[in-house]
C-alpha cells in the first residue's frame, strides 16, 4: 500500500490506524465481548446438564421434558458458537487474514448471542412452568424476551444508526 492509499485508509476509518491495526482492535474488542458471553452460557450450560440427575427430573411432564432436551440443545449450540472464536484465531493465526478472522468470528459471537437468548428462554419457560403451573408464565417469559431483545439488540441498533456517520 502507497503512502497515499494508507493515508486514505486511515481516513475512511475515522482513527489514525492500518488496516492490521484496525483488525488488532477489533479482535482485542471481539474477544472481551465474548468473555462476558462465554462465562454467562458455560455457567448456564453447566447448570442444565446437571438438572438431568436431580430427583425432580423424573416428576416432569413429557412437555417439561422436551423443553430441557431443547434448552441443552440450544445452550450447547450457543457454547459451541462463542468458543467458536477462540478456536478460529488459533487455527489461522500466522497466516495475515486477521481481518477476515475478525468477521468470521463476529458472526459466530452473534450466532451464539441468538442462540444464548433462546437457550436463556426456554430456560426460563422450564423453569417457570416447574415453579407454576399459572398461565402466566407463557406472558412473563414472552415479556423477558421482549426485555432481551430491547437490551441486546433495539437499544445497540438505535445507537448505531443515530450515531453512525455516512
Amino acid at each position: 500500500m502507497s503512502a497515499t492509499e494508507g493515508e486514505a485508509a486511515r481516513h475512511k476509518t475515522g482513527r489514525n490506524e492500518t488496516e492490521e491495526e484496525r483488525a488488532d482492535r477489533k479482535w482485542a474488542e471481539l474477544i472481551q465481548e465474548v468473555r462476558v458471553a462465554q462465562t454467562g452460557v458455560q455457567i448456564l450450560f453447566g447448570f442444565l446438564l446437571t438438572v438431568v440427575f436431580t430427583p425432580k427430573y423424573a416428576d416432569l411432564t413429557d412437555t417439561d421434558k422436551t423443553i430441557y432436551i431443547v434448552t441443552v440443545v440450544l445452550g450447547a449450540a450457543a457454547t459451541g458458537a462463542l468458543i467458536g472464536p477462540v478456536s478460529l484465531h488459533r487455527l489461522v493465526s500466522g497466516r495475515r487474514v486477521k481481518p477476515q478472522a475478525v468477521e468470521a468470528a463476529s458472526r459466530l459471537t452473534f450466532v451464539g448471542l441468538v442462540l444464548l437468548l433462546a437457550t436463556m428462554t426456554a430456560a426460563l419457560l422450564l423453569i417457570l412452568r416447574v415453579a407454576t403451573h399459572d398461565g402466566y408464565v407463557p406472558w412473563l417469559v414472552a415479556g423477558v424476551v421482549a426485555w432481551y431483545l430491547v437490551c441486546w439488540f433495539v437499544v445497540p441498533l438505535l445507537t448505531r444508526r443515530r450515531n453512525t456517520t455516512q
